[in-house]
């Protein structure tokens, strides 16, 4: 199941409370690079965020006869996103918990 398909079984079900969407992840990516080590199947994808912030996302095969570039860049782009999740997911529960802890003074 990919962040879309999550994406659109939330809205399904009418859950509308401020969250992070695929769509925001994508928002603060400014920047990819990607780098496959010389004679290894270890892929590294560095995204950059738009304030500047780096997170860097890997992908490896056991084998190297199954090693593809795409699959590899794919595996570890998707592995740097998962991070931003966390990285966005306590950012907006800050903001959240800031609001309502102004909104009670």
């Amino acid at each position: 199941m990919t962040d879309i398909d999550i994406e659109r079984q939330i809205i399904e079900k009418g859950l509308t409370a401020p969250r992070i969407t695929p769509e925001n992840i994508e928002d603060v990516i400014s920047d990819e690079t990607y780098f496959i080590f010389p004679n290894t199947t270890v892929t590294i994808c560095l995204l950059t965020l738009k304030n500047g912030y780096n997170v860097v996302g890997e992908s490896a095969c056991a084998s190297p006869e199954n090693f593809d570039k795409e699959t590899g860049r794919n595996v570890a782009k998707a592995n740097a996103k998962g991070k931003i999740w966390g990285l966005e997911g306590y950012l907006l529960k800050e903001h959240l918990h800031n609001k309502a802890n102004n909104n009670g003074k």
